[in-house]
């Protein structure tokens, strides 16, 4: 049966899982250490999903539809910021509305755009081909895993130690940092904290937007109504898991990532659905367990 489980396929395909997931939890990563308090994850990826394939399908160009999703992404991380740092709402409030404006919206553009209602499957969408790295796609196991995926898979794994630099080096991202540690003395310096977490906001629009044109336009070429699906929630357990931090954040999305894709080829043994549709959540209760122990104990 292990074999039927983790042959060479699986390996394939568990990046395709990790990448969404891993993308919307870094840019959760930059929302959580700037000082937004941002579960609105699940919503900024759904809107990128979406404005992956309108791009794409309007464009004719996979890398046109990232950029609509980027866009996508960013316009509800601007729309989260007028509410919540503008006009001071309540941020689960604000990002429990973006959820549903987003589930909402793109289930009315699809209606009204592409006039079809769940699915909008066309010829004319452009997806990200496959990137076969020469000498690597021979290894065991390492090969299926690194080569023969699409760049946003790459530029998912390049964003974890930029993003790490990034906070410990860049003046914005130290300045982030202060934003959710010490705002009192950000602003004693002359910095508005408010503006460095407006950046914030935009950044995680931006990667979230790309996890979004992974699920619709690199995983698959088409838009499915609420095809987040919930990765964006298990973005958010991992961004609160870690604190932020990239390189435990990484590990995370990495193993809710496996277990997604693992779920998929158990409901290919004939596992029933409802059990194969649970084990991401399930592994998710499991890691906030263990986590939670291991906390109290070092406390201890």
């Amino acid at each position: 049966m292990l074999d039927l489980l983790f042959d060479p396929s699986f390996f394939a395909s568990v990046p395709r899982f990790v990448t969404p997931i891993l993308l919307a939890a870094l840019g959760g990563a930059l929302c959580e250490r700037a000082g937004v308090f941002n579960i609105a994850l699940e919503g900024f990826l759904l809107a990128g999903a979406f404005a992956a394939v309108l791009g794409s399908w309007f464009a004719g160009s996979a890398y046109a539809g990232a950029l609509a999703a980027m866009i996508g992404g960013i316009l509800m991380g601007l729309v989260f910021a007028e509410f919540n740092l503008r006009r001071g709402g309540d941020a689960i409030v604000v990002s429990i509305a973006i959820n549903l404006l987003a589930a909402g919206l793109t289930t009315y553009l699809l209606r009204a755009i592409f006039n079809v209602t769940g699915a909008f499957n066309d010829a004319g969408i452009v997806g990200f081909k496959a990137i076969h790295l020469p000498g690597i796609a021979a290894i065991p196991f390492l090969g299926p895993l690194l080569s023969g995926q699409t760049i946003l898979f790459y530029v998912a794994l390049a964003m974890v130690p930029l993003l790490h630099m990034f906070f410990a080096r860049h003046r914005l991202g130290l300045r982030m940092r202060a934003a959710g540690e010490n705002p009192a003395a950000l602003q004693a310096g002359g910095v508005s904290p408010k503006r460095v977490q407006l950046w914030a906001l935009v950044g995680c629009g931006a990667l979230c937007g790309l996890g979004g044109a992974q699920l619709s336009i690199a995983n698959v070429n088409l838009f499915v109504e609420n095809m987040s699906a919930g990765r964006g929630w298990i973005a958010v357990v991992a961004v609160l898991l870690t604190r932020g931090r990239p390189w435990p954040l990484f590990a995370i999305a990495v193993i809710f990532g496996v277990v997604d894709s693992l779920s998929f080829r158990v409901q290919g043994l004939g596992m029933p659905q409802q059990f194969t549709d649970m084990m991401p959540y399930l592994a998710t209760l499991i890691v906030l367990t263990a986590l939670s122990w291991w906390r109290r104990r070092s406390a201890q």
